[in-house]
């Protein structure tokens, strides 16, 4: 037999993706910068993106390299661009989804110069503002009318992703002269997937705090006058979604819901599990050290839409009223506001595991505070027209009293703060987080006090935090004082408790409970006096009526029974009788409170707005 002409290839060990080959070729070192052939191009565009090897080929490339293989990048920009613009299948979609790895890989490169060498990577100097331009109206445009939703989708995945790469430089600035935010309200209301809605909703958030302290946004000032109900409730929905599987992932590390009482959860009290009746299924819970990195790793990048919510809150009306106000999408799902309050009882339990969570925690805070300071608002928070059932964080003690059925959001609201305050204590304290807390409590009283509102809440365990953090305060008065905001802090806390002695009789249910909380006053004893000298509190005013109320029934008590010791109830009743014989100084002014300004918080804001833009990178490498 005469031997085959053919010959025979050896099989390879490991066969590789033909993308991948094209990955390598695109982006090899050459002496010379060959321009690819249309050929290259078309193949290239029609084999679907591998998103691992383009990252992997991407970062093996310094910075410096980068720029030196710039005509090649610039080429894969152009072409993708093009392919996008001409919109024929599958190529289109490939280009879209091929731009958003290559940005967010090429762009977030520690560059000498980022503003210029990122336009030098993506275009060229000589033609960035063109190719710039071109490319903006490209996904504008796409965003707004593309062929199908997935396609549309993909545009904004790729907008989100140059705008989160590249925000830190001058890049976003050409999203500022074409406005994205027409193009972005049609995909929301075109969407029928609330899911979906979060990258679009996502992107608002970045391009409206891109410079918004240097410059007038113009997406800042489209969110003033949105009144379009439908698209507002399409992106609250999205929000409370979102809220709902953010809380979960921290429910997932430790279910905190308690069982009730049957003879199995007794047996399994007591050790004798095996012996229960129909045992359910546990998930392994896992140990302190790795639950404490678990949740130190939460929320999860999702949450960056708070910052969306919260511009959309500050700065428009209609948004506030449909987020109190927007009923649950189906029977067995929370409302968008009470999945957003249960969100926030954990991160706000949970806010002193990392500095990212803080940072989410007072957008929650800011938003809480801007809602109580609405006269319309607040009255709504504070009906039992708008009550609700929230999940409420219990995954570590103290913890407050379980409240069976529904209740006004404000009573809610007072349990977040209480919680707050009692979770994250630290000698090094987040005074800021206490600033804001305890301002939104302050807000709510003051209101409740003016309308004479009673609504139903365990206020004993309010007084009870205030005072134990004034105890903790007064033992850690050295570390407290190194932070030059606690003087505003400790101001708050003493107006807060201040006012409570002077007007809790407008708000609080009945007499027991403003006897309860001369009650507990009394019951701190000399500490109210040590707090005072510590902090230098000697001219305040609201400091001397809680000085003068515990004074006066110490007094009381030390002449009805020398050397000897008071039961509960007899102090009850002198506190009772003390009554007649006490005067509290005018309560004008202890609950006074300056407007929400966002310029207050510029610094904050701006940390946000970086925690933002990091969890949108997150997003995308997920997704």
């Amino acid at each position: 037999m005469e031997p085959s002409p053919l010959t025979q290839v050896s099989r390879p060990e490991l066969f590789q993706p033909k993308i991948i080959s094209l990955y390598e070729t695109l982006f090899k070192e050459d002496e010379e910068d060959v321009e690819l052939t249309e050929g290259f191009w078309q193949e290239f565009f029609l084999h679907r993106p591998d998103s691992a090897g383009l990252k992997r080929i991407l970062g093996s490339i310094s910075p410096d390299e980068m720029l030196h293989r710039q005509a090649h990048s610039q080429q894969l920009f152009g072409c993708a661009i093009h392919r996008v613009k001409q919109a024929n299948t599958p190529s289109d979609e490939i280009a879209l989804e091929t731009l958003t790895v290559f940005l967010d890989a090429a762009l977030t490169k520690k560059y000498t110069n980022p503003s210029s060498d990122i336009i030098s990577v993506l275009a060229g100097l000589h033609d960035a503002d063109a190719v710039m331009t071109d490319f903006i109206a490209t996904l504008d445009t796409v965003i707004r009318t593309g062929r199908t939703l997935s396609l549309r989708r993909k545009a904004v995945r790729a907008t989100l992703s140059i705008t989160a790469a590249g925000f830190h430089t001058a890049l976003p600035s050409y999203f500022t002269h074409r406005d994205l935010f027409p193009s972005l309200m049609k995909y929301i209301q075109d969407t029928d997937d609330s899911t979906q809605v979060l990258p679009a909703l996502y992107l608002l958030g970045l391009l409206t705090n891109y410079n918004k302290f240097e410059f007038q946004n113009p997406y800042r000032l489209r969110l003033d006058d949105f009144v379009n109900d439908a698209i507002i409730r399409d992106m609250i929905t999205c929000f409370g979604t979102a809220c709902q599987d953010l809380r979960d992932a921290y429910v997932a590390i430790q279910d905190d819901v308690p069982e009730a009482w049957s003879l199995g959860s007794t047996l399994r009290t007591i050790g004798l599990g095996v012996l229960a009746p129909g045992s359910r299924p546990t998930t392994p819970t896992p140990n302190p050290d790795e639950t404490k990195s678990l949740f130190a790793a939460l929320p999860g990048p999702e949450i960056g839409v708070l910052l969306s919510i919260y511009d959309f809150v500050n700065a428009n009306k209609v948004f506030c009223f449909n987020l109190a106000s927007l009923p649950a999408p189906s029977k067995d799902a929370p409302s968008p506001f009470s999945a957003y309050l249960s969100m926030t009882s954990y991160l706000l339990q949970h806010a002193h595991r990392s500095s990212r969570s803080a940072l989410y925690t007072y957008l929650c805070l800011f938003i809480l505070q801007i809602l109580v300071e609405d006269k319309e608002l607040v009255k709504r928070l504070c009906s039992d027209e708008s009550k609700l059932s929230v999940r409420l964080c219990r995954q570590r003690p103290p913890f407050l009293p379980q409240v069976a059925g529904q209740c006004a959001p404000a009573s809610v609201i007072l349990d977040l703060v209480i919680d707050g305050i009692n979770h994250n204590l630290r000698r090094r304290l987040d005074v800021d987080f206490y600033i804001l807390s305890l301002g939104v409590l302050l807000r709510l009283l003051s209101y409740l006090s003016r309308t004479k509102t009673r609504i139903t809440y365990h206020w004993s365990e309010l007084w009870r935090t205030l005072l134990s953090f004034l105890r903790f305060l007064t033992q850690y008065e050295s570390d407290i004082k190194s932070n030059y905001k606690s003087t505003k802090m400790i101001d708050i806390l003493v107006n807060v408790l201040a006012f409570a002695l002077s007007s809790g009789e407008n708000f609080l249910p009945d007499p027991a409970s403003y006897d309860d909380l001369f009650y507990k006053l009394v019951e701190t004893g000399d500490v109210l006096t040590k707090f005072r000298d510590t902090f230098g509190l000697g001219n305040s005013g609201a400091m001397q009526i809680l000085v003068n109320v515990s004074s006066h029934y110490h007094s009381l008590l030390a002449d009805g029974k020398k050397g000897k010791h008071f039961s509960p109830e007899e102090v009850s009743v002198v506190i009772k009788q003390g009554y007649e014989t006490l005067s509290i100084d005018s309560s004008e002014g202890l609950d006074g409170w300056e407007k929400y300004r966002e310029a207050d918080f510029k610094s904050l804001l701006k940390k946000i707005a970086r925690a933002a833009v990091d969890d949108a990178k997150a997003l995308n490498e997920e997704r």
